[in-house]
């Protein structure tokens, strides 16, 4: 009996933390997912998520996520009556999350998003415990310039204000599962991964490794109301795919980091390693990111017309058309590691043809066949390890505010995204548009953090992955490893 399950045998009689059935986990999570769509008072909820906590005496503590300029999802939590008590005074010391504040002004605050409130199931977040998503503000208290997720709410709600927009995504996440735990940090020892399935494309035999873990995170994701889809292995050996409905472009962020969380936390109970490295092994297909987007109003699909060319309308291919434009300018936003630029690979259907498509998959943006209701575009060249908030600011504030017509013909390639974080590096920080998009401070300090991840590794990718490219990446990285270069 290892140490954890010996506390749980000795304490479990005196506990009372709240450990719900994940087909209740599923009402209160679906329950929450609907007044969010149905956009219910920032005020309204709130009121009703403290009086749950206050009345639900068997939660004992909140989990509060947000994420740091690269994406990396962190975490806190705070005891049930000192939150309840100081809901509205959380702060935290910004100087130690990569890409925030320095030192001389580091104190930050959190504000929660009571309508990002999740109920996790208890044998893998542990009992007594839910979640909350949280904005970063400054000091000031306005929104904290280097917390994309409050600049994507806010671009999210000022267009719905504005113009009645909906801006919706979905995406379909690929990873790798690994055998042994913390195979990533280890990679540097080993110089290798090990598949726990080399079964192919939509091919996993009932209880074999990669499929107890698809079937697993696929229960999880059901009980948190993700509204599950289709879930395969994909085409690389060990490779997985968990696909769950569209929603509004806030929530569907949130949704990517709570996937990534869920897979992770699923491999390691399972004593394996879930990666979303884009590229770990070479010479196998790469994981994407492959981000589907709409616009509604009123209920109605802004991207679809039926007599539209490929049945998209006017306006969507205008949206593609200011992508294609800025393809280059936000390919790091959306190709954010030195790894990434391995997938960019064009003998492994990678997505580095700057232009759209119906039907070739190296294009950087697909079109889909849709109807009234599933019109969408499909922007291909994203890597599971972006930022999500920042993928998603990206395509929609370009998509809708960026240059038009500097592409003559979308559907033929005249350019490549580039092949390597260097060419992306270089043209992020020549981009006027970047600028308007982000800032120049949060354009200056994410290019900062780019380029310190690239002068860690080879400058020339070559034909293997190299240890540096996994233990300096920025979902794998910890202060010990950073420090020894």
């Amino acid at each position: 009996m290892n140490p954890v399950e010996r506390v749980e045998k000795s304490g479990g009689e005196l506990r009372d933390f709240l450990m719900l059935p994940y087909s209740e986990l599923e009402e209160l999570n679906l329950r929450a997912k609907r007044q969010r769509k149905d956009r219910a008072t920032a005020r309204h909820t709130q009121d009703e998520r403290l009086k749950y906590l206050a009345d639900e005496k068997r939660i004992k503590a909140v989990t509060v996520l947000f994420s740091d300029l690269e994406g990396r999802l962190h975490m806190l939590d705070y005891d049930k009556k000192f939150l309840l008590k100081n809901s509205d005074n959380l702060t935290f010391d910004g100087s130690s999350i990569r890409g925030f504040t320095p030192q001389r002004e580091s104190d930050l605050r959190l504000s929660l998003d009571w309508t990002a409130f999740y109920w996790a199931p208890a044998d893998f977040f542990g009992p007594g415990k839910v979640l909350v998503f949280a904005d970063v503000l400054d000091r000031d208290g306005s929104i904290f310039a280097g917390d994309i997720r409050g600049m994507l709410k806010k671009l999210s709600a000022d267009y719905y204000k504005k113009e009645g927009y909906t801006l919706n995504a979905a995406n379909e996440i690929e990873g790798f599962l690994f055998q042994g735990l913390d195979a990533e940090r280890r990679y540097n020892e080993t110089g290798k991964f090990e598949y726990v399935n080399t079964g192919g494309y939509y091919h996993s035999l009932p209880g074999d490794p990669l499929r107890t873990f698809i079937d697993t995170v696929a229960e999880v994701q059901r009980a948190m109301g993700f509204e599950n889809e289709k879930d395969h292995p994909e085409v690389a050996p060990s490779q997985f795919e968990i696909n769950y409905s569209y929603g509004e472009v806030v929530a569907a962020a949130d949704q990517i980091q709570l996937y990534k969380l869920i897979c992770r936390q699923v491999a390691t109970k399972l004593g394996m390693t879930a990666s979303f490295l884009p590229k770990p092994v070479v010479g196998v297909n790469g994981s994407g990111m492959h981000t589907n987007i709409s616009i509604s109003k009123d209920g109605k699909n802004l991207f679809w017309d039926a007599k539209g060319d490929e049945k998209v309308s006017r306006f969507a291919w205008q949206f593609v058309d200011r992508i294609l434009t800025h393809g280059s300018d936000v390919c790091l936003m959306l190709n954010a590691s030195v790894n990434a630029y391995r997938r960019l690979d064009p003998h492994f259907e990678a997505p580095n043809q700057i232009k759209a498509s119906a039907v070739d998959r190296g294009s950087m943006i697909r079109i889909p066949i849709g109807n009234e209701r599933s019109a969408r575009i499909e922007v291909r060249s994203v890597s599971p390890d972006a930022n999500p908030y920042m993928v998603m600011l990206a395509v929609f504030k370009t998509g809708l505010e960026g240059s038009i017509s500097k592409v003559k013909n979308l559907r033929q390639a005249e350019r490549y995204l580039p092949d390597n974080i260097y060419d992306a590096l270089d043209g992020f920080r020549r981009s006027e548009w970047i600028e308007k998009l982000l800032g120049e401070d949060v354009k200056a300090r994410y290019a900062d953090l780019k380029q310190a991840s690239a002068d860690r590794c080879p400058r020339l990718l070559g034909t293997f992955v190299k240890a540096q490219e996994v233990q300096y990446h920025h979902e794998v990285y910890n202060q010990y490893l950073w420090n020894l270069f």
